[in-house]
């Protein structure tokens, strides 16, 4: 359980950055970037001859398929995962492979030697104590360590600092907010109290942490412009997904088939036509994901396709969806999304995927509810829905790769995001599970599943699946 800041705002829960991962690829950049920023804060980068990256848990059992090599190298030379070019990071991964050389904190920072397979440690089978995605950097002048400084990524691109106790660097944000939850039965309070929806809620927070309202919706409307390119995007390419499991991209030829299909001559309707583009646009998203494309955590990589294919299908099939519409939806997903994050885990290796699918379509599914005309009752009812049936739900990503099963399990999520936001909307608000209870259950079950289950690539599919 983390408990971080007063109140977790929308754009915590919905970054944008780089594929494949959140916690293996956004997390680790964003930690060496970090870590590299503070020898050149302290005065250290010009003395240090020599940097090392200790990957642990999970970072280090799935780091090689999930893209954290690759990331802590481009993190050490600066780079963050907003504002990486995704098409020139891999050129220059390899470079820095040919020439075993890094420039310590930018591009025109220090040089010095670094050989990634001697100077970034995968430890497959050791962990920290406090989580599983630990990393340990340390830098040297000679035999002279200049700094150590251990960080963990917790999920959803969020990263925590060791005080060298073994516990996290807890940074608490002091700024009041109007509206402090972070439980269901809270939020629910704050409407009730106080006659207003969750986004209401929601907004009035954003505004406390220092956005004004304009920035806030022009904020979230950037959020969907780059969730739509990335759907665009993976409708668009075709090919071969990279990393040896040999995975045909197959969003682009559902795309072109559904499109023909649209247009052909007036017959017999398909009542569920609008779940096959549905469909369509959460593989495009994990696809393009997978290939470590530019993706939204939403609120993390591996389950980055449901809350845009649920929106997508808003602003396509739902009549008069607009701007405000994006930002209810984004506003109700990310205060859901924020109980999550204070009061259980939104992490595949700490608690399993019911805590990334099974929580993205949890959001989605009361974004939805939300959109549709729901009360905060049945847009809660809605999350504890989305939630409940994926109670249990391991991560066991073949060849640790965000793959198989992780594309097409966004698809189905998708699928009963839509189911669970209409389901709750039928219903009125009164609930046997509550929210709180369901999400209480998640982190009971995830530490009850074996650590095998939990993205180390150790079982489920992830050993009954042979790779190519």
């Amino acid at each position: 359980m983390h408990t971080w800041r007063v109140a977790i705002s929308s754009f915590d829960m919905f970054k944008i950055g780089i594929g494949p991962s959140s916690s293996h690829t956004v997390g680790p950049m964003r930690a060496a970037a970090t870590f590299t920023g503070g020898l050149v804060r302290d005065g250290l980068a010009q003395r240090t001859t020599r940097v090392q990256a200790q990957l642990f848990g999970s970072l280090g059992a799935t780091g090689h398929g999930h893209g954290s090599k690759p990331a802590v190298v481009l993190g050490l030379e600066g780079a963050l995962p907003e504002s990486v070019d995704t098409h020139q990071a891999p050129v220059r991964t390899a470079e820095v492979e040919r020439t075993r050389r890094i420039r310590l904190g930018s591009p025109e920072g220090p040089e010095i030697d670094f050989d990634p397979a001697e100077d970034l440690v995968m430890h497959r089978t050791r962990r920290l104590d406090f989580h599983t995605n630990g990393m340990v950097f340390t830098a040297w002048e000679g035999d002279q360590v200049l700094q150590e400084r251990t960080f963990y990524s917790i999920g959803g691109g969020f990263v925590l600092e060791d005080d060298g106790s073994g516990s996290p660097r807890i940074t608490r944000d002091t700024t009041r907010v109007p509206f402090d939850y972070r439980s269901g039965a809270e939020l629910l309070a704050h409407c009730r109290d106080h006659r207003l929806r969750i986004p209401e809620v929601q907004m009035a927070n954003e505004l406390a942490l220092g956005r004004t309202e304009q920035e806030v919706r022009d904020g979230l409307l950037r959020i969907w412009q780059v969730m739509d390119g990335c759907i665009a995007q993976g409708c668009a390419t075709s090919g071969v997904l990279p990393g040896g499991l040999k995975v045909r991209r197959r969003a682009h030829r559902l795309y072109l088939d559904l499109t023909a299909r649209s247009k052909q001559p007036p017959g017999p309707t398909d009542p569920l036509a609008a779940m096959d583009w549905l469909t369509l646009w959460a593989l495009a998203v994990n696809e393009e994901n997978a290939a470590g494309g530019r993706v939204v955590t939403a609120p993390t990589n591996g389950a980055a396709g449901i809350i845009p294919s649920v929106l997508k299908y808003v602003m396509t099939f739902m009549p008069g969806a607009c701007d405000e519409t994006v930002v209810d939806f984004l506003l109700t997903a990310g205060a859901i999304g924020g109980i999550y994050q204070q009061s259980a885990s939104i992490s595949g290796a700490e608690v399993g995927c019911q805590g990334e699918v099974g929580v993205a379509g949890s959001m989605a599914s009361a974004g939805l509810c939300q959109v549709l005309g729901g009360s905060p009752q049945q847009v809660s009812n809605a999350a504890e829905i989305g939630l409940e049936h994926h109670l249990g739900l391991t991560c066991d990503p073949v060849g640790g790769l965000v793959q198989i099963p992780c594309i097409e399990r966004n698809a189905m999520a998708s699928v009963q995001a839509i189911t669970a936001g209409r389901l709750a909307l039928q219903g009125d608000g009164q609930q046997i599970v509550s929210l709180d209870q369901v999400i209480k259950t998640m982190m009971q079950t995830g530490a009850d599943m074996k650590t095998k289950y939990k993205e180390t690539a150790r079982g489920g599919l992830a050993v009954n699946i042979v790779e190519c």
